[in-house]
């Protein structure tokens, strides 16, 4: 029997529409992403800004940070429109701008976040990557956070090429060794004073990026004493320059290490397989994740390392720009490496009149299988030659067994509304265990989606607390089997879209089934840990024995 045929006889729950509703104004959850943009046109202006969910007081709602801009080309954040945001969620569906206190305004033009516990302290650390400027905040457990950048040794200048643009980053541990490790998407070589012009004087468009270098992405071993080295060259990480955007993990080969995938714009995409003893040996074009069907590079955006079909291998998604076709490369598991399916599993046809930034694959309606969130828009002064406008809606698509449907235009009214969309960031922030997102828009407010999908099934969220790991569980593989005999497959990262951190938990839709028979938890470096006759419908806490 062929692999997607034996998923047709899966059983879970009858279908639930996926519905969302934009609370964020009720919320109190006021912020404008800035691009500075002043009419120069220039290339930083396209692209941020990330967002992160992240529960850095541990009262167990989960927060929310934005990243933010600066004036264009200058990188001054000093004006308060550009300073980044943390928003306290006060548990009872409200927010609280509390960035002041935490002393997370920021410097520069910020791009990406990624949020983690790299000390090991049970805090959630915030990583801020941006344009020539990175900055680690240390979570000081009293609600602020403390620019330890120097002292951490994560200033990220390279031999070669100096100060980078970064616009993706995560977290991961390369080594097994129960201390994260951070990895830094970087972009291209700019510089205002010699940025080329594209377009004609009386219709100035972004110019394209074949116009611009490339970089090599970074790579950072955490010291286990607040420290980190850089190993991008020994590592092979550098080896090989690209213009990264999204970055995500996942262990595509089960030999227990986790490799890195880089989503690239208008270059072929990058997996770096982990061979151990921090080295990497990037295998994208072997391994058939570098182009899809057409052989045409496209302009990766965001990129989601997730199992989607429920075999247990974690496959890619990734988004692109018009005329591309979002791409899904399936895992086949061993020596066959990954398929492009994107047009047989239903998301490239209708993705190809879509650009699209932050995304994620989360089981939205909880019936057992993770469906698809896109963050869309396209580029800026592009209508003319498009002949659409450039401001999108947001996509969802359902996955039925295996197939996507998309299922946007009946999502909601306000879901429906149009924007420059860029971050995107998932987690429960209500507590009624259906997935949310926060998404940024460009010179536009935030939208707060609260999942309100009626019908949706039963749910178990698993936060996971390391001992001999590192403390999130990140990098952890859990499988949960159903009364019914019904395997579940999901992972824990905070490494999730394009340029964004969502939440660490791992999560299950159920469906109609009550109960979770058996829980597995294979921990990073391979220990396993067995639950069984697990309750369902509530967050359930596994520290590691």
């Amino acid at each position: 029997m062929k692999p997607w045929a034996a998923l047709l006889f899966i059983p879970l729950l009858a279908p639930a529409q996926i519905r969302f509703e934009d609370v964020a104004k009720q919320a109190g959850l006021d912020f404008r992403l800035q691009n500075g943009a002043s009419g120069g046109f220039h290339q930083i202006e396209l692209m941020p800004g990330g967002v992160a969910a992240i529960d850095f007081d541990r009262d167990g709602c989960m927060d929310i940070f934005f990243t933010n801009g600066a004036a264009s080309p200058s990188l001054d954040k000093s004006a308060p429109q550009f300073h980044n945001r943390l928003f306290r969620n006060n548990c009872h569906g409200g927010f609280t701008d509390v960035t002041e206190h935490a002393g997370l305004a920021g410097a520069g033009y910020s791009m990406a976040v990624a949020v983690a516990d790299y000390d090991n302290d049970g805090y959630p650390d915030i990583f801020v990557a941006g344009v020539d400027r990175n900055i680690l905040y240390r979570n000081q457990h009293d609600g602020t956070f403390k620019d330890v950048t120097n002292q951490a040794g994560l200033e990220g200048l390279d031999a070669t090429y100096g100060k980078m643009w970064a616009i993706s980053a995560g977290w991961f541990d390369a080594d097994n060794d129960g201390w994260l490790d951070l990895f830094v998407s970087n972009y291209v070589g700019w510089d205002p004073k010699a940025e080329p012009t594209c377009g004609f004087a009386a219709s100035r468009v972004y110019c394209h990026p074949d116009n611009y270098r490339p970089r090599p992405n970074q790579i950072f071993r955490n010291n286990h004493n607040g420290t980190f080295t850089d190993m991008s060259r020994s590592s092979g990480i550098a080896a090989v320059l690209g213009k990264g955007m999204g970055v995500a993990f996942g262990d595509f080969n089960r030999d227990g290490l986790m490799d890195v995938f880089v989503a690239n714009d208008s270059m072929r995409n990058l997996l770096f397989q982990n061979e151990g003893n921090f080295k990497f040996r990037e295998v994208g074009l072997e391994a058939g994740a570098s182009l899809g069907e057409s052989g045409r590079a496209i302009a990766g955006m965001g990129a989601d390392f997730r199992d989607f079909d429920n075999d247990g291998l974690p496959d890619i998604l990734l988004t692109g720009m018009i005329n591309d076709g979002y791409l899904l490369f399936r895992n086949q598991g061993g020596a066959l490496g990954f398929e492009d399916v994107s047009i047989r599993s239903g998301i490239g046809v209708r993705t190809r009149q879509l650009t699209g930034w932050g995304m994620g694959v989360f089981d939205f309606d909880n019936d057992g299988w993770k469906d698809a969130f896109f963050a869309n828009s396209h580029f800026f002064n592009m209508e003319k030659l498009l002949g659409v406008a450039a401001p999108l809606a947001c996509s969802v698509f359902r996955n039925v067994k295996g197939r996507f449907e998309d299922v946007s235009g009946q999502a909601g009214e306000s879901f429906r509304q149009t924007a420059y969309f860029r971050g995107a960031a998932f987690a429960d922030f209500d507590g009624d265990g259906k997935v949310d997102v926060v998404v940024t828009a460009i010179n536009g407010p935030a939208r707060l989606y609260r999942n309100v999908s009626a019908g949706a099934g039963h749910w178990l969220a698993v936060k996971l607390t390391g001992t001999k790991s590192n403390r999130d569980g990140i990098g952890a593989e859990l499988r949960a089997t159903l009364p019914d005999g019904t395997m579940l497959y999901n992972e824990a990262t905070t490494s999730v879209g394009y340029a964004s951190s969502s939440e660490p938990l791992v999560r299950f839709g159920l469906g109609a089934q009550t109960r979770v028979r058996e829980l597995r938890v294979v921990w990073p470096g391979g220990h396993t840990q067995v639950l069984r006759d697990v309750a369902v419908d509530r967050v359930l806490e596994v520290r590691e024995e």
